[in-house]
This record gives structure tokens, C-alpha cells and sequence, in this order.
């Protein structure tokens, strides 16, 4: 059996910038918000709608394509399917009120936000030094995403604001997420194929001595 560790960066390489284009996505409609007045809700409510969907198809993709080389594959899965479906809420109905957008994109950035904070400490198991990143934009995140969900009849251009605030971190823990893949994986590809093989060997070995212990 290949280590589960290298055999997932080496299937993740080839989709590596579909988490960046989401982030990128995200970060572009947060400038938006920022910079829309409110009586463009409407509007608002469409961009958003748009871009959970081709967020959440893109995301879907990736996870399905790499469900046998990414360990937590199932994370993106849901990242990819609770995007899609706050996007096609939005889209079936754009006249939503401030409070019902604010509920449906908190829950949103809340989840993938809990998740970079988990994906954090993944990095920090493998040894990666920049781990704290994804762990300041999961934090910040959630406490944007908090407010949102606890004061959801905020006075309507401050949760526009919230809102923004909200979708531009999410966007910044896509792109974080989109480089180590590229960057740990660039580093295994370095790495000679006779220390490789060792290592499938021996976590083999580990494998079954665990198993009959």
C-alpha cells in the first residue's frame, strides 16, 4: 500500500489551482460588496449566487477527481456541495431579505472556516512552517461568520460589510490551501525514489506489525 501521504499530494498537483481560482473568486465578489451600495442588494444576491455555483461545481470536481489520492477528500466534497447549494438558494430566490443572506452565507463561511482551522493542524503534523496562516484565516473567518449568524437583522450595510469581510478570508484560506498543496508537493518531487520506496516499506511494515499486535 503507497503511503498515504505521498500518494495524496501527487494526485492533488494536476487540480492544485482550483482552490486558488475559488479563492480568487471569493476575494474579487468581496471587493464587490465592499465597494456596492446597498440598494444594489439585488444584485449583490445575483454575484453571490453565481459564484457559489462555479465555486461550488469547481470544488466538487476537484474532490471527486482526487477521492483516491486526498486523505480528507470528503471535506472538499462538502465544501463543494454546501457551496453549490447556497448558491442555487440564492439563485431561485435573489430577493432575499439582508437577514436571510446573511444566514446563508454565514453558515457557509462558518464550515469552511472550522475546516481551515482543522486543516491547520494538518499542516502542523506535517511539519509545514506557515501552518499558523491557515489557522489566523480560520479564526477570523469564524468570528466574522459568528456575527453574521447571531445578528442577522444587522443594520443592512454593515452586514453587506460582514458579509465581505467574510467571503474575503474564506477566499484567502482557497488560495493558502491552493500553494501548499503546490509547495509540498513540489518538495516530494525532489525527493530520490530509493528514500521513496524505503519509506513505503517501512510504513508497510508498520502497518503490519499494528495489525497483529
Amino acid at each position: 500500500m503507497e503511503p498515504l501521504f505521498l500518494k495524496s499530494i501527487k494526485g492533488a498537483i494536476k487540480h492544485w489551482y482550483i482552490p486558488l481560482l475559488v479563492g480568487l473568486l471569493f476575494i474579487v465578489v468581496s471587493i464587490i460588496a465592499f465597494t456596492s451600495p446597498l440598494n444594489s442588494l439585488l444584485a449583490l444576491s445575483l454575484l453571490f449566487a453565481l459564484s457559489f455555483l462555479f465555486g461550488g461545481i469547481v470544488e466538487t470536481i476537484f474532490s471527486i477527481a482526487n477521492r483516491n489520492h486526498l486523505p480528507n477528500w470528503g471535506w472538499s466534497l462538502i465544501f463543494g456541495l454546501l457551496t453549490l447549494v447556497v448558491g442555487f438558494l440564492l439563485l431561485i430566490d435573489p430577493k432575499l431579505s439582508v437577514a436571510a443572506l446573511s444566514f446563508y452565507i454565514g453558515f457557509l463561511i462558518l464550515f469552511r472556516s472550522l475546516a481551515a482551522i482543522s486543516f491547520a493542524f494538518d499542516l502542523k503534523r506535517y511539519g509545514v512552517k506557515d501552518w499558523g496562516f491557515s489557522m489566523a484565516f480560520g479564526i477570523i473567518g469564524a468570528i466574522f461568520s459568528f456575527i453574521l449568524l447571531w445578528n442577522p437583522l444587522l443594520a443592512g450595510i454593515g452586514a453587506v460589510v460582514l458579509i465581505g469581510f467574510s467571503l474575503f478570508f474564506g477566499g484567502l484560506f482557497s488560495i493558502f490551501f491552493s500553494f501548499q498543496l503546490r509547495k509540498i508537493h513540489k518538495r516530494l518531487k525532489k525527493m530520490p525514489a530509493e528514500l521513496e520506496e524505503r519509506y513505503r516499506k517501512l510504513k508497510e511494515e508498520i502497518i503490519v506489525e499494528w495489525e497483529d499486535f
